[in-house]
């Protein structure tokens, strides 16, 4: 088996929300989270990002965990609220500073700052506005970029202005298992093509204030038809173009995967299309893992396979139901075991998406990281304070195994980050899901890594 190249970067990851807490604090506005969890009912347990781990005060220790850890790049985002509170005009001194700091401290780690300027968190204000629906969005979107780029371009080695925005359109949009809980199914596509354009945007600007190395993170999805029916393989190509090719068709292509998903796009899509796919240094890739798609049957109208309702659809984790309608069913994938929160271990998915990418995409694809990946598994510390996680080092071992496989394959994999660095707020189901390399004890926000830490800074060490 090819080994990892020497200089393959190994990398942690986290978003603002789900770690900064501080929600009310320096200046910084409301996001659609914040008003998201507010909601009677949306969230697990009640439970909202106000806290967090408490990043925002706590930062140093967290880089000092990371600068133990042995990794060259820890991949943030920036609160667009923080630094931005109404999404557009003043910007807010304070949330810039915080960000300031945090890259210094990295840099003075030796870690590279790996900042995503979109991790859902969309300020409050322009959601009001009509959010991502609207095409003035993405024009804000430009002008938070190049506001973040002259402050920290000197600094930044990665830059990834969206974060998974299949994620922001169909589960925040379509379904409203996420903020801001809209439920439009179809009438969700504009937010994609928005989205897309707010990163070629940002992309533009990033650039004019002098940063390089620029991609994006997209969550993408091997899709397996549920039988070799001809409606069941129609069914899974469908998805496949609706979760892979409307996010990666655009920005690697300049078009999209079919004529009526262009159809569905406002705006002068053709003249979009070419700032869309303002050519990228690298592409980032986020795997959990595949989905199993039919066509519509009993499946669409029954709770998704999993905990809580959690299951292969959701891929980021989100506890709902298909919506009726929905031309998709989604049989569970049998004969496979399941992380903490019921999504199926296939570490061969992660190979499959990778050498897909490259015989899909072939020159067009630049240098690929695997900018998320990593599961969550419910272990505490023992009575001696260890936190033993196998089943972490398991699947994490098994995954960097099948990145390895599409390295021989003849994927230009440069790096790979685990998600996460510590136990974070995971979104609809709270803090019920541990995802850290690190442990949180919420109550005191103590951290302890756990033993997958340790297995990590091993691992880092010896392919060095």
């Amino acid at each position: 088996m090819t080994a990892f190249p020497a200089e393959f970067l190994w990398g942690v990851a986290t978003a603002a929300y789900q770690i900064e807490g501080a929600a009310g604090e320096d200046g910084r506005g409301p996001s659609t989270w914040d008003t998201f969890t507010a909601t009677p009912g949306k969230i697990l347990n009640g439970d909202t990002g106000a806290v967090a781990t408490d990043h925002y005060h706590r930062y140093p220790e967290d880089v000092a965990l990371m600068r133990d850890l042995g990794v060259g790049a820890y991949r943030f985002s920036l609160a667009w609220p923080r630094v931005v509170p109404t999404g557009s005009g003043a910007v807010n001194p304070a949330g810039l500073d915080f960000y300031d700091r945090l890259v210094d401290a990295l840099c003075e780690a030796g870690i590279a700052p790996a900042a995503t300027l979109f991790h859902w968190d969309l300020p409050q204000a322009l959601e009001d506005l009509g959010g991502w629906l609207n095409r003035d969005t993405a024009y804000r979107f430009a002008e938070y970029a190049a506001v973040v780029g002259e402050r920290l371009a000197d600094r930044v080695r990665m830059w990834m202005p969206l974060n998974e925005p299949m994620v922001v359109t169909l589960f925040g949009y379509g379904i409203g298992g996420h903020a801001p809980g809209k439920a439009l199914v179809f009438g969700a596509l504009p937010v994609a093509h928005h989205q897309l354009l707010g990163h070629g945007l940002a992309v533009e600007a990033l650039r004019a204030a002098g940063a390089g190395n620029i991609g994006i993170a997209n969550n993408h999805i091997p899709v397996w038809p549920a039988s070799d029916s001809e409606a069941d393989r129609g069914a899974a190509d469908a998805f496949d173009a609706l979760v892979n090719g409307l996010f990666a068709d655009p920005v690697l292509r300049g078009r999209y995967p079919a004529e009526e998903l262009a159809a569905a796009m406002p705006g002068p899509v053709a003249e979009d299309l070419k700032v869309i796919s303002t050519p990228l240094d690298w592409y980032g890739i986020n795997y959990y893992q595949p989905s199993r798609v039919g066509a519509p049957g009993a499946a669409a109208a029954v709770p998704i396979d999993g905990p809580e309702g959690v299951g292969p659809l959701q891929g980021v984790g989100i506890d709902t139901i298909v919506p009726e309608g929905l031309p998709f069913s989604f049989p569970p994938i049998d004969g496979v075991p399941t992380t903490g929160f019921g999504w199926p271990v296939v570490p061969d998915g992660l190979r499959e998406i990778l050498t897909t990418f490259k015989e899909r995409y072939g020159d067009a694809l630049p240098p690929v990281y695997v900018t998320e990946n990593g599961c969550a598994y419910d272990d505490g510390p023992d009575e001696s304070g260890r936190v033993a996680d196998p089943r972490r080092i398991e699947y994490l071992d098994a995954h960097l195994e099948a990145v390895r496989a599409a390295i021989h394959e003849g994927v230009d994999v440069r790096g790979y980050f685990v998600w996460s660095i510590v136990d974070n707020f995971e979104w609809s189901v709270g803090y019920s899901q541990r995802f850290g390399l690190v442990h949180i004890d919420y109550a005191t926000l103590k951290r302890t890594p756990k033993d997958s830490y340790y297995w990590y800074r091993d691992l880092i060490k010896a392919t060095r």
